[in-house]
């Protein structure tokens, strides 16, 4: 396949994660097309603006903003039902309240509509099995099984391959790999509660705090 052609569907939330997973598919040759979706999640200001930076940096000239009320009217999540508190004690049993039903599955779903019309041969996407707060929807098997009903569900010569380059990594792993490739870490943003200095304590926060204690560096944006 001529590099040239070769076409790199990235979902991204302007999260750390999937910025790397996007900086990694643009050293591998794809030309990236973003794709974000507001779902009216607590920080949707504030991650919007971090994908549009983002986006700048890599020089992605296809965007994608998808506005989704869905979710804010399923509710279920903390991040999207204001009346359920986000936990910041660090001590949950199960799966999480920050757990949004089936979003990455509805997710997907649409970003291969958007990789079929675009003729990608990808879709990454920023799921961590090991290190994440235990969602279903962040499993290596299920994103497997969500690849293979895509193809069932597209055109015969449509092939897309789900890439998850973080899906095994730690948070710390995940850190030094971004450091490598030089990520504006500056213009991430992982906070689940505000977003003009992240938290501190929310699941999120802990799990990236964590992340860059052990990989011996400062986290560069500001917390609370």
């Amino acid at each position: 396949m001529n590099l040239k052609n070769k076409k790199a569907l990235c979902v991204m939330s302007g999260g750390m994660d999937s910025t790397l997973s996007a900086y990694m598919m643009k050293n591998s040759g794809y030309e990236i097309i973003a794709v974000h979706f507001n779902y009216d999640q607590r920080t949707q200001t504030k991650e919007l603006e971090c994908f549009h930076k983002i986006c700048n940096k890599l020089d992605v000239a296809q965007k994608y903003v998808l506005d989704l009320d869905f979710f804010k009217q399923l509710g279920a999540s903390a991040l999207t039902d204001k009346s359920i508190e986000v936990p910041t004690s660090g001590i949950e049993e199960g799966i999480p309240v920050t757990y949004v039903p089936f979003r990455n599955g509805i997710f997907l779903s649409m970003a291969a509509a958007i990789a079929e019309k675009e003729n990608a041969q990808v879709i990454s996407i920023g799921v961590v099995e090991e290190d994440s707060s235990g969602y279903p929807d962040c499993r290596e098997s299920y994103i497997k099984s969500m690849q293979q009903s895509i193809n069932l569900g597209t055109k015969d010569e449509t092939c897309i391959e789900i890439k998850m380059p973080l899906v095994h990594l730690q948070k710390s792993q995940i850190v030094q790999k971004s450091l490598e490739l030089h990520l504006p870490l500056e213009l991430t943003w992982s906070c689940y509660k505000n977003e003009d200095k992240a938290c501190g304590v929310c699941d999120s926060c802990r799990l990236r705090l964590n992340g860059f204690s052990i990989a011996g560096v400062k986290d560069p944006i500001d917390y609370k």
